[in-house]
């Protein structure tokens, strides 16, 4: 590492304490401490996951665009999402279709929709968006993408030609789709979805049996559901010539398997498509180290999370990478491309402590890792 060293600061948000851009500048601050002018670009990171479309709209320069939309029980609400330069949209499923935009009592996927992502999907390419990416995950839906697709122009019907909702319990009612209104926009746009899980659309593994509970399904509903998937599917076969119940396919109650058949979506990890997005590799071109980190390094780390991620980066790039995260458990060591894991926790503390005091921790812990990376640079 030469005099004035060039480090990269690529680290997630520590769930709850600090921000990506918090972490960055206590990393900033300790860096220019021990090194003294030193350069260190800063890119925000995430894995798909909440706090995705806030990271890539400040790491690629973009904008928040916020309209009114239908919660997943088709009430207005307001939801955000990002354009980035280059006609690019990036769209969190949890901002129209999320969970939390209902008390618990209303929780039931038999009668909740993604209707509400669809139209901020129609929104972005009305606003010029050609390169579309859904981050999957946070839904509190179990429609398989109907709704979604009926807001962009699809008509699902029953046996009788009747027109379905495009919720939950119409899965099991549809008999033909009808794609003949399917906005022509989207036949002219590029669409991705950052799915981390594998789960198929059906079966014990599936959507309604895993996820489904957590929705507010009941062991009842989840039969129901379940078995609407699989009629659900044969019509999707039937309609796209291909089988959608993949790997995958279960993700968001379903959409998974929509996107990949209404808009021709191709799956990613979160965490790949964010280094995409923001054009990782060239930022590592003229890095000396980089420095990730997230709230907790553990063996799901190594699942998609960030601090995986921008390691296999950096390994492929040949760049050196550290991480400082919140706190890790014994099975993290050993991630491919991370060099070490710095934890921010120096004392025996109850975590409410440790989160109080976040900041303060996490800037020790920077200051211990750069005086560390003097030391050895002054090493013979």
């Amino acid at each position: 590492m030469g005099p004035a060293p060039r480090f990269l600061l690529a680290s997630d948000s520590l769930k709850g304490t600090l921000s990506s851009a918090d972490a960055a500048r206590l990393l900033g601050r300790a860096a220019r401490r021990h090194f003294p002018g030193c350069s260190c670009a800063v890119v925000p990171m995430a894995d798909g996951g909440e706090g995705t479309v806030d990271a890539l709209v400040e790491a690629c320069g973009g904008e928040r665009v916020s309209t009114t939309v239908a919660d997943p029980l088709g009430r207005p609400v307001e939801a955000a999402y990002g354009m980035l330069p280059g006609g690019r949209a990036v769209i969190e499923t949890a901002a129209a279709s999320g969970l939390p935009l209902l008390a618990p009592d209303e929780r039931n996927p038999l009668l909740t929709s993604t209707y509400g992502t669809g139209e901020l999907i129609l929104d972005a390419l009305g606003r010029g968006a050609r390169d579309v990416t859904v981050a999957l995950g946070g839904s509190a839906t179990n429609d398989g993408g109907l709704g979604m697709a009926r807001a962009l122009g699809v008509r699902a019907l029953d046996a009788d030609g009747r027109e379905l909702a495009g919720r939950g319990a119409d899965l099991e009612r549809v008999e033909t789709l009808d794609l003949a209104g399917l906005d022509a926009r989207v036949a002219d746009a590029s669409f991705s979805i950052m799915c981390d899980v594998d789960n198929p659309l059906t079966g014990p593994e599936g959507a309604s049996a895993v996820f489904g509970p957590q929705k507010g399904a009941t062991p009842a509903m989840v039969k129901e559901l379940d078995a609407g998937m699989a009629r659900y599917t044969c019509v999707l076969e039937g309609a796209f010539g291909r089988d959608l119940d993949v790997p995958g396919a279960g993700a968001a109650g379903g959409l998974g398997a929509g996107c990949l058949a209404f808009l021709g979506a191709r799956s990613q990890s979160g965490i790949r498509r964010v280094l995409e997005l923001v054009g990782f590799d060239a930022l590592l071109a003229d890095a000396d180290l980089c420095v990730t980190g997230e709230g907790h390094a553990d063996a799901q780390t190594a699942r998609g999370k960030v601090v995986a991620g921008v390691g296999e980066a950096c390994a492929a790039a040949g760049v050196p990478c550290v991480a400082v995260v919140g706190g890790m458990s014994a099975d993290a060591a050993g991630l491919p491309g991370v060099g070490a894991i710095v934890p921010t926790a120096i004392d025996a503390m109850p975590l409410e402590e440790a989160l109080g005091r976040a900041e303060e921790l996490y800037a020790l812990a920077a200051d211990r890792l750069f005086s560390l990376l003097a030391m050895g640079a002054r090493l013979k």
